[in-house]
């Protein structure tokens, strides 16, 4: 099921009439912010693990002593 523009005003109005435009942006700021920190967690985590793979290929590269 699927909902049409008609279905989606109506149901903005409601959210807005039972919680307020005050909160309903504050909601809104905070899931954004929620949004760009994990993002950014992502991008973090990635660099960490290109380091580590970085680090590993080194360490496999070394020939082996005899």
């Amino acid at each position: 099921m699927q909902l049409g523009p008609t279905e989606l005003i109506i149901i903005l109005v409601i959210v807005l009439l039972l919680f307020g435009v005050g909160r309903v942006s504050k909601i809104g700021g905070e899931l954004g912010s929620a949004v760009a920190n994990f993002r950014r967690g992502l991008d973090e985590g990635g660099k960490k693990d290109a380091k580590k793979t970085d680090d590993l290929s080194g360490t496999q590269q070394t020939p082996p002593v005899q």
